[in-house]
Order: structure tokens, then sequence, then C-alpha cells
């Protein structure tokens, strides 16, 4: 691996030694951890407290950050930094305050809605995407206040629309293709992805195989070609990395994931899918670093791309 900062926009692992350990071996700097999807507050507590115990490990791999610098300073002492996120805005519930509260316990990013419409706006899987509400209008506005980084991966494209015109920071896609790559309501249009990069935005290609033409069939160098183009289309600076890692789950936690509560189990139940043989872990970032470099991207585009530009966007939005 080179030494260029490596930083994966989205993970929503079941983490343990063995997942921290393939993020060294991939020599990835920095992780934006999912922590919540359904849970209220209750548990998006419960679940940052884990986070904690992992921090205050004597050994610990990781450790919490908040800023760009953070994560300069924990990859010079060979620590990984950890960027907590909600890829939900069910741990506010209708609560605008509870946005400032949970930025205070480090939670840096937030997606506004997930697989179903919510309080803020709609999804990206509803027929009919209402748009941002008055209350998410209101919760991008603190969100900006706080610093806290808006991610529109699983929102509807009127919604992410709105939010962008709404924000006063720029957005981010943290894990998401073109939908002109794969069509697929859980990517994104051309004409979004180009309203978010005049916004400054960022999108963080995902790797997960549902959302990739051919699916784990596949190649690097086809995955390749789409970030090429993408860069192409929008920009080299508003391209970067979003695995979307599900490293460890059981089925049975996909079936909960995709649904929550709020409708029946599927039957059969879902099963995860296969990934590409060239990308199953965190440990393969290197293999796509050198995926990129084939296609003949240049060195200065490929440190963009891998993390440089996740930088450039958490300097923004979170400042100092």
């Amino acid at each position: 691996m080179s030494d260029v900062i490596v930083i994966d926009g989205c993970e929503i692992n079941a983490w343990d030694d063995e997942v921290l350990d393939e993020l060294v071996t991939g020599g990835v700097s920095g992780v934006h951890a999912t922590c919540a999807v359904w849970e209220g507050p209750r548990d998006a507590l419960r679940n940052l407290a884990a986070w904690n115990r992992r921090f205050r490990a004597p050994d610990a791999l990781v450790e919490l950050a908040s800023t760009a610098a953070d994560i300069r300073d924990a990859a010079a002492r060979g620590r990984i930094a950890v960027l907590l996120g909600f890829q939900n805005t069910s741990p506010i519930e209708d609560d605008l305050e509870l946005v400032e509260q949970f930025s205070t316990l480090g939670v840096r990013v937030m997606q506004l809605t997930y697989n179903i419409q919510n309080l803020v706006g709609g999804s990206c899987y509803e027929p009919s995407d209402s748009g941002l509400s008055r209350y998410g209008e209101l919760v991008v506005g603190e969100m900006n206040r706080v610093r806290m980084l808006v991610d529109l991966s699983h929102v509807g494209e009127r919604t992410s629309f709105d939010a962008i015109q709404v924000s006063q920071a720029p957005v981010a896609i943290t894990h998401a293709n073109p939908r002109s790559f794969l069509d697929n309501p859980r990517n994104k249009s051309d004409l979004l992805l180009k309203e978010l990069a005049a916004a400054g935005g960022v999108v963080g290609c995902t790797l997960y195989p549902l959302f990739m033409a051919g699916g784990p069939a596949q190649t690097l160098d086809g995955f390749c070609a789409m970030i090429e183009q993408l860069c192409a289309d929008i920009g080299v600076e508003h391209v970067a990395i979003g695995s979307d890692l599900t490293r460890k789950w059981s089925d049975a936690h996909l079936t909960w994931l995709r649904d929550g509560r709020w409708r029946p189990a599927a039957d059969p139940p879902p099963v995860w899918p296969q990934w590409p043989s060239w990308f199953s872990s965190a440990a393969d970032f290197p293999t796509l670093e050198q995926g990129l470099r084939d296609r003949g991207i240049g060195e200065q585009d490929v440190a963009a791309i891998l993390g440089g530009n996740w930088m450039r966007l958490f300097g923004e939005v979170f400042g100092a």
C-alpha cells in the first residue's frame, strides 16, 4: 500500500478484532462507521457506548475523530480514525435538540432517511418522493450549525435536491454509484450527482454488489472505469470511495437492516450477497488502488479518490 491517506466513506460491520485488523492490512487511515440505522435514542446511545469501550481499550487500534486534523494525527501515530455516523434520523425522532446532543457525543455524519419515508423526507425506495419536510429543513439547518455532515445515500431524489439547496455546507453521498452504471433506486442520477458536485459535495462509490453492474462478477477494471467516467462527468475532486462493507453479520441481521420493524419479515428471508473476489474486506484497498493506477489515473488523482477528497470535505464541514 502507498503512503496516501485512505478513507472509507462508509462501513456497517459487526465490528470485532478481525475486522479492525483488516483496516490495518488495507492501510485504511479513517473510516465512517455506521452506529445506528433503525435505532431510537436509547439504543443509539448503547451503540455509541460500545464504540467508546473500543476507544478506551489499552491496545485499541481505533480512536474517535471529529475533524480532518484528527484523522491526520491518528494516522501519524499508526492508529485508525473513526467517524461515527447514523444512516437514518431515527435516533433524533421528532426532537430537533437531539441533533446537537448526538453531535457532542461524537456523531459527525447523519443520513436523512433510510429505506422508508420518515419525518425528515423521502427514501429512494418510495414510489413518490414528497421532498424535504419542514422538520427536515430544520434538521439540515441544525446539522449545519453543529457541523454534522448531511448524507444522502438512501435519500430520495427530490428530497436530495431539496437538501442540497437548503444546506449551507456541502453534503455527501457516502455510499452509492451512478444510476448510469446500474439502474437501481439506490444509485443516483447524473443530474443529482452534478448538482451535488456543484455544491462542493463528494460521492463515495460503493462496492456493495447489489449496486454494481454484474454484482460480484463485476471486474476490478470495470469498477475503476466507472470511477474514471464519473471523474470526467463531475470532477475528480468530488469522487471518493464508500465501500458499504457489511462484515460479520448474519442473514437474520440483513432482514432487520432492510426492513427494521415496519413490515413483516420476507419469506424466504434475504441472504447477504457475494462480494467480488478482488474486494471482500478492507484488506483489499491496495488492490483497488492498483486498479485505479492500471486505468492510467494519475497519482495525485488516485490519492484524491482514496482519501484526499473526503479530507477536503471533512475540513470544510467539520472545521477545526
